[in-house]
């Protein structure tokens, strides 16, 4: 009789054709939404939405690595979060090092752009969130990729509040602010997207390792 309980018996989420289908989704509603927003931050001059927008080409990147990897074995998809939360990670350093740079120029962004903007983005990446929000706790890809969608939606919130202290200082410093939180947010989620995918091929080393030495053993 089949062992129904066996982690071997269970169905493979990756393989959910459902689970594809909102990736596909959120690759074309992350890659409209880089399109416009980098352009009107350039526009505005917000550094804060240029980071949003950056992060939403990262994200673009992800789903698509995601989609590629999907159905193949837990070691594979491992490894593509291995990549992915390194990608992550420099974008968030990146954005650390230009907004620290930025604080050094002057200027004040076009609050009322801001804030159109961050509320067009808020919606985007909280649907994506809602579709992607029941494979949160699958393996360290979809972990990835909930973690880009939930930083997202937090960081187009921050937008909106920098936008609300731009127009209320007259000053360019809580676009500033926001894009240090949104540089701590990636920072931190590659960290953790790493620390998950490191983790699970330590577990697949090591079962394997048992497995390998008792086929040695059994063909001598």
């Amino acid at each position: 009789m089949a062992c129904n309980s066996c982690a071997s018996a269970k169905p493979d989420p990756s393989n959910d054709p459902r689970w594809r289908r909102m990736l596909w989704i959120a690759l074309a509603i992350n890659l409209a939404m880089f399109v416009g927003e980098i352009v009107a931050g350039i526009a505005s001059g917000s550094r804060s939405l240029q980071a949003d927008a950056l992060d939403f080409l990262g994200d673009s990147a992800n789903y698509a690595i995601s989609l590629c990897v999907a159905g193949m074995a837990l070691g594979w998809r491992s490894r593509a979060a291995l990549l992915k939360g390194g990608t992550i990670l420099a974008f968030g350093l990146y954005v650390l090092v230009t907004t620290v740079l930025a604080a050094l120029g002057r200027g004040v962004p076009q609050a009322e752009t801001m804030g159109i903007v961050g509320v067009i983005a808020l919606i985007a990446n909280g649907s994506v969130a809602l579709m992607l929000y029941r494979y949160r706790a699958g393996d360290a890809n979809m972990r990835s990729v909930w973690i880009c969608s939930r930083n997202d939606a937090i960081g187009n919130l921050a937008v909106l509040l920098a936008a609300a202290g731009v127009v209320g200082t007259g000053a360019a410093w809580p676009d500033l602010a926001v894009a240090l939180i949104m540089a701590a947010l990636g920072i931190w989620g590659g960290l953790q997207i790493l620390g998950q995918a490191r983790a699970e091929l330590r577990r697949k080393a090591s079962n394997e390792g048992p497995a390998q030495h008792s086929l040695a053993s059994t063909s001598l």
